[in-house]
């Protein structure tokens, strides 16, 4: 349980180290620090994870942050401040009146939206805009990031860090976030002990028992894994059939049957 639980903690820290090795984000940065002195309003684009909430924090450091969805909130933000930060600007459900209070009050305005978000009314209300490539088109910057990351995980568990980065592939399906969600899992498991390994497997069937057939539901989580590694360190079936006890057709059908 303790495991989970500082694995939760560690995921719960901002997820978004807004890092400028590559040309890209350094462009990005300088615009930001730019908008810095200027009173006016802007509009940050693009996935989830590219840093868009940092760089808006990093403009207006004191200014309330509102997510898009919290409609009611953020009206009644607008009636008592000067400066605001909009993420998720597109889950806005009545966009224009929420824009033209902001011009009404003459508040100035930080917001963040996914890259194909488009308003005719944004236009008229954010004189810049600019948009944070992925970090698929930001291999420099992910290799800062791996750097960051891994030794936040390393100072979070205390040890030193045992990743294998040759072999690593980093995960950025939503870019900073589960990269960082990768690095933090990998750190955790490279010094994790097999009570506390069984301790992670109680708890997620815990929740999950109750079929008539869930042995062989569950075995894939025992097998894949196992074949998976085996497969890696011998390179051959033949060798991990001898080395597991099997017969060879057996863990052709096992490979089979987990596809």
């Amino acid at each position: 349980m303790m495991v989970v639980v500082v694995l939760a903690a560690a995921l719960a820290v901002d997820a978004t180290n807004f890092v400028t090795a590559c040309a890209s984000s350094a462009q990005a940065y300088k615009t930001a620090t730019l908008l810095k002195t200027l009173n006016v309003n802007a509009l940050i684009s693009g996935e989830v994870g590219v840093g868009k909430k940092t760089l808006a924090r990093y403009i207006l450091n004191d200014a309330p942050i509102l997510d898009g969805k919290d409609y009611e909130d953020i009206l009644s933000t607008l009636e008592s401040t000067n400066q605001i930060i909009i993420v998720n600007l597109e889950n806005v459900p009545n966009i224009k009146i929420v824009l033209d209070k902001i011009v009404e009050k003459s508040i100035r305005l930080i917001a963040t939206a996914k890259s194909s978000f488009y308003s005719e009314y944004i236009d008229e209300v954010c004189s810049i805009k600019f948009d944070i490539p992925p970090l698929s088109q930001r291999p420099e910057d992910v290799n800062e990031l791996i750097k960051i990351y891994a030794d936040e995980a390393s100072k979070l568990f205390n040890t030193s860090n045992k990743i294998n980065f040759d072999s690593f592939k980093p995960d950025l399906s939503t870019n900073s976030n589960s990269l960082k969600r990768q690095i933090i899992i990998s750190s955790l498991f490279a010094d994790i002990s097999e009570d506390e390994l069984m301790s992670i497997m109680h708890n997620y069937l815990a929740d999950r028992l109750g079929s008539n057939n869930d042995y062989r539901k569950f075995l894939h989580l025992y097998e894949v894994p196992l074949i998976e590694a085996g497969l890696e360190k011998f390179k051959s079936q033949l060798q991990l059939a001898d080395r597991l006890g099997l017969n060879r057709n057996t863990l052709r059908k096992k490979i089979a049957d987990n596809k």
